[in-house]
């Protein structure tokens, strides 16, 4: 085993020597939270986390088993450890980690950490004089870190860790750390005697090799809410890994948060990834207790605050603990945790330096922390603000806190805002709905993904292959989209075609056949019939250019004043939009077909370790109850949005669909049964391994594939065995799950009947929902839950409805897109609504919104759920 006096333990102090000393920082935030009016003081978080304040914590963590946190996220390591660290570099050749870089906020302890590293040097394969991972602990207090680190260094943990996983201190806030990483502190390096020279004159590093002094567990933050900085992407290539443990987020405030996360030196798509600690939003009595235990330790935790306030001030007596208490209160609606000091009597506080006086009433509250709790909708809506997308998430047995693994990836979508304000043409603020014209940065983010599957997943390769028989080749897509949208913004402003013209004459309408019979199909484009006249992709792409940048200067035309925007300008724009998010998921399920001999899989994402996800999954817990009963009731199907208005300058507030969209219209449901959950895979392959595949209507569903006479399921990663996939919803026909759903006694739902059930139970995107790109894949259905009612997603996939499109009262074909509903009223298309994993939130999110497949399509990523007379 290592020893203090052969390995020294490195600290570097991060704090800028040209920044004020942190004691007087600490000051100037006291004197500014005791400055407030009556009701609105504070002391900053910082002060509970003096090395006295540390130990206290310690005490908590052993002695109070109240404080589930500690515990709970204790208990995740232990069992997952492993699982974490092989998620984390599921994207590395043979998963085994090369000149990689792992930083902790906040770091404490390292009771818990010691886990991590422990799991970390585990996924090493041989020590090397070269330690393939650095570790590095950020701390405020130097003596802590350097009596952690030697502990460290002396235990089983560092036995393990030698000639895989150095350990070094970084002593500074959190801004200092991501400013010091930001600057490129830590690249090429996997010690910190590689400092390089400007770097090493204004950081000094300490070498420490003392014997440890007695132990200490913390893991909770040591310093208050910062300021968010930009991120940075170093120039190395070596993969950073952030350890931010302890629900140590929930110090900062609701905004404040995602602006910390949002600050984080995570490279989009490079593989770095951030490990959160969240507690959830747990029974308001179990948080209170957890902090305010029995023992009252929780209580000299926080009393131990004052004496560093006055400590701060220049006198650890200035405050009387006999005129001061703790109080701890849990605040529902916000659902945060609040911990105050409350004045016994009138009193006053006078700073011993400036001789400035602090007043204070009987019964006055004076804030020293808040610690924010998260529902579902708080963290996913907290991770998409910051732009981080979930790989994984953990959860100990109690279903108290997660452990989640977080990614900043190549693009995302941002959450829809309800209402949304605006500045109009005119600069007058305006409600906008996030249905009316797209904004610039939706195109942006539409762009992006677009670009990313036609230029990253398509190979040369393959441009002019048909992944599906009924449609084009990959290559018509890629020109399709742009000609679309040309000939719109044509017709529109009365100008010109983009050039070249004759792509409009190849490009501007697909194919959609008969499925029984490819001879018969609507009127579309005649495409070239041999590979050599077909235009060239970089042809294709500076005509896609061109035409993106006829969108940009509608836009400045429009926000100089130049043209007025009405509503057709802002139709053509919604409907563009939403056209090519159509196209992007109908050319993703064709790449589908061909994943894993010849479609490329989704770099720039952290690719699933499915086995450990398997595991997860398939100890997902069951609803309580099959079915929900519902109805009777009354809906809303649609919305008014007639072409006949589109003359109208009232465009913000206006929430455009397609045609078969309007009018609104209410329809009354009876009371039906319906299964909480849409069909699985492994639901399906049961029965259709045991008499299913015999019936005549029953095809073996082409989101599987048989290989070797075993089934796997398809991913854009290659297929994966049923067992990983089994308890996802299941892709294929209608007639499929409709002949299934008739074995089982039930059926298809109506779209009213799944309109209710989705209007009641659907958590949305923000709620994370399996929509947008989140992942690139299909993940079980979490509706019918313990929490929120049972609100919840359907695992990713649009589900199917008895009802056939055909014409409604008061249908109008659209001006615009006359064929869009009208060409596919043929008896043969299915209604179907909801979105996938690849839909974006602005078509997932519309409840108006309506799409549409042949029932025996088998392609299409759709499932359905069984519903039930009653």
């Amino acid at each position: 085993m290592a020893s203090a006096s052969t390995v020294p333990v490195q600290i570097l102090d991060i704090h800028p020597r040209d920044a004020p000393l942190a004691d007087q920082s600490i000051r100037d935030q006291v004197v500014a939270g005791l400055s407030q009016p009556v009701g609105q003081k504070w002391l900053p978080t910082m002060l509970l986390y003096d090395e006295r304040g540390l130990r206290i914590y310690d005490e908590i963590t052993t002695g109070a088993p109240e404080y589930y946190l500690f515990p709970a996220e204790e208990e995740i390591l232990k069992t997952k450890a492993d699982d974490i660290v092989k998620a984390m570099h599921a994207g590395v050749s043979n998963g085994a980690p090369v000149e990689e870089v792992v930083v902790e906020l906040g770091a404490g302890a390292l009771r818990k950490t010691s886990l991590i590293l422990s799991a970390l040097s585990r996924q090493v394969p041989s020590p090397s004089s070269a330690h393939p991972i650095s570790y590095y602990a950020l701390d405020l207090e130097k003596r802590e870190l350097e009596r952690t680190l030697m502990e460290l260094s002396n235990s089983n943990v560092g036995a393990e860790m030698q000639g895989k996983v150095s350990a070094s201190g970084l002593c500074g806030t959190y801004d200092d750390g991501l400013k010091f990483i930001a600057e490129g502190g830590l690249e090429g390096r996997n010690v910190l005697s590689k400092l390089d020279t400007k770097l090493a004159e204004k950081y000094p590093v300490t070498r420490v090799g003392r014997d440890p002094s007695p132990s200490s567990d913390s893991s909770r933050s040591h310093s208050d809410g910062t300021e968010a900085t930009p991120p940075s992407t170093p120039g190395s290539h070596q993969p950073l890994h952030i350890l931010f443990l302890g629900s140590s987020l929930g110090n900062f405030t609701r905004g404040e948060d995602a602006e910390f996360l949002k600050s984080l030196p995570l490279r989009p798509g490079s593989g770095d990834t951030l490990l959160l600690g969240l507690d959830h939003d747990n029974d308001a009595r179990k948080i209170e207790l957890a902090y305010n235990d029995p023992k009252g330790i929780t209580r000299n935790f926080i009393m131990n605050g004052l004496t560093c306030a006055g400590r701060a001030l220049g006198d650890e007596r200035l405050f009387d603990e006999s005129k001061w208490e703790y109080v701890g209160r849990y605040n529902e609606e916000l659902r945060r945790h609040e911990a105050y000091y409350r004045s016994t009597c009138d009193q006053t506080v006078v700073d011993p330096e400036t001789k400035a006086s602090f007043p204070f009433v009987k019964d006055e509250l004076v804030r020293v922390e808040v610690s924010y709790k998260f529902s579902e909708r708080d963290a996913y809506t907290l991770f998409t603000n910051a732009g981080l997308r979930p790989v994984h998430r953990w959860t100990d047995s109690a279903s108290q806190y997660s452990l989640w693994l977080l990614e900043r990836p190549k693009f995302m979508f941002p959450l829809l805002k309800w209402p949304q304000s605006t500045a109009s043409a005119d600069r007058a603020a305006v409600t906008r709905s996030p249905f009316s014209i797209p904004a610039v940065e939706e195109w942006q983010h539409m762009w992006a993904a677009w670009d990313f599957i036609t230029r990253q997943m398509i190979p040369p390769s393959m441009m002019f292959e048909k992944p599906i028989d009924l449609r084009h080749i990959c290559l018509f897509y890629c020109g399709h989209i742009p000609t679309f949208l040309s000939i719109h913004l044509c017709r529109l402003l009365k100008e010109p075609d983009t050039e070249p013209i004759e792509f409009k004459y190849i490009f501007e309408r697909g194919i959609d056949p008969i499925v029984d019979d490819p001879t018969q199909c609507h009127p579309h484009s005649e495409v070239p019939q041999r590979d050599e006249d077909w235009p060239s992709l970089p042809n294709i792409l500076q005509y896609q250019s061109r035409v993106r940048e006829r969108v940009m200067k509608l836009y400045r035309d429009i926000e100089s004043g130049k043209i007025t925007l009405t509503r057709k300008i802002a139709r053509v724009l919604f409907m563009t939009l939403e056209h090519e998010a159509f196209h992007a998921e109908t050319l993703l399920y064709m790449l589908l077909q061909r994943a894993g001999t010849g479609t490329i899989p989704p770099a720039g994402f952290v690719p699933p370790a499915w086995d450990v996800f398997a595991e997860t999954w398939n100890n997902h817990p069951e609803p309580a109850t099959q079915t929900v009963t519902l109805g009777p009731e009354d809906i809303t199907l649609g919305h008014d949005d007639d072409e006949a208005d589109d003359d109208s300058t009232d465009v913000y507030g206006h929430d455009f669909g397609w045609d078969n969209e309007h009018p609104q219209r209410k329809v009354h449901v009876g009371k039906f049964k319906i299964e909480w959950r849409p069909v699985t895979n492994g639901q399906f392959y049961d029965f259709y391994t045991v008499g299913g595949k015999d019936m005549d209507k029953i095809q073996f569903p082409r989101s599987w594939v048989d290989i070797d006479g075993e089934v796997y399921v398809r991913t854009l990663y290659g297929p994966v065995p049923m067992k990983i996939a089994r308890n996802w919803p299941l892709i294929t026909s209608f007639d499929n799950l409709s002949t299934y759903a008739s074995v089982k006694g039930g059926r298809i739902p109506t779209e009213p009947e799944l309109r209710l059930f989705l209007d009641k139970f659907e958590c949305g995107y923000e709620g994370g929902a399996n929509v947008g790109f989140r992942n690139w894949h299909p993940v079980p259905s979490t509706t019918g839950g313990q929490r929120d009612g049972g609100k919840g997603h359907n695992g990713g996939v649009w589900e199917w409805t008895s009802t056939v499109l055909e014409k409604h009262d008061g249908f109008v074909p659209s001006k615009l897109y006359p064929g869009y509903s009208t060409d596919f009223f043929d008896n043969h298309h299915q209604v179907v609504i909801g979105g996938s994993y690849a839909t974006i939130p602005r078509l997932a999110e519309r409840r108006t919104l309506r799409n549409y497949y042949q029932h025996n399509y088998p392609y299409a990523w759709v499932g359905a759920r069984i519903a039930y007379d009653v």
